[in-house]
């Protein structure tokens, strides 16, 4: 039988829920790297592995009802829904505030902090980016796998799409959530994982908080669509 260790980060977080506080706590990426096995993701992230499986086991016990059959199960619509109102629309409220804290925080902190001005074009690249990529998301992937998903349920033959497979736009979009990703990874290391610096502003603090924030939401964000929707989208298309 697999052990815990054995099993891909990916797959510990389909099947426990309450395992991605943890994998976040411990600055493991369980959505863009979730293929790695969960030893391999702790000697990455230098975690010792009986640390790891501990915080896990405790999560576990104390998770209020089983929830892998959340999304796995519920109607693709419905969970396109979900991502579009919940993080596409947290990415367009954030975004700007952050921008807006980032060119504050560094015009006051900058000689003092280098590393706030190699943040600023970092997320300002990672703004511009999701920005068109939740666009093509929204205006020509989701309304496809939606119409797929009614064909599938109506016995209709699979709508015709600009692209030859909905694997090709899903691996673009893969592709443009590990870009974002390893944008985010490198906020994390330059900011020493969020942790403020002694002696500075309020809006110091509200930027390491609003990034560490925005992180963890793009985590959860990636991790519904790369992980699940995805593959099941890819999943219906072939068994049509």
């Amino acid at each position: 039988m697999q052990t815990i260790a054995e099993k891909t980060v990916r797959e510990i977080a389909l099947e426990n829920p309450s395992s991605i506080r943890v994998f976040e706590s411990l600055g493991i990426d369980y959505c863009c790297g979730g293929k790695r096995s969960l030893s391999d993701a702790c000697a990455n992230a230098d975690i010792d592995i009986d640390r790891a499986l501990d915080l896990l086991a405790k999560a576990k016990r104390n998770s209020p009802a089983p929830q892998s059959g959340e999304w796995s199960e519920k109607p693709l619509r419905d969970l396109i829904v979900h991502i579009v109102g919940k993080h596409h629309g947290f990415v367009r409220q954030e975004t700007p505030r952050i921008e807006s804290l980032l060119s504050k925080v560094a015009a006051k902190h900058g000689p003092a902090h280098p590393e706030i001005v190699q943040i600023e074009p970092l997320f300002t690249a990672i703004g511009q980016e999701l920005s068109t990529h939740m666009f093509k998301e929204e205006q020509i992937l989701f309304p496809y796998i939606e119409r797929m998903e009614q064909a599938v349920r109506s016995g209709d033959p699979m709508p015709v799409a600009c692209f030859d497979s909905v694997k090709r736009p899903i691996a673009n979009m893969i592709a443009e959530h590990e870009n974002a990703g390893a944008l985010l990874a490198r906020i994390r290391e330059l900011s020493d994982g969020y942790t403020v610096p002694d002696g500075v502003c309020p809006s110091f603090l509200a930027l390491y908080r609003g990034l560490e924030e925005f992180e963890r939401d793009l985590h959860q964000h990636i991790h519904l669509e790369n992980n699940i929707l995805f593959p099941r989208a890819i999943a219906m298309e072939q068994t049509h």
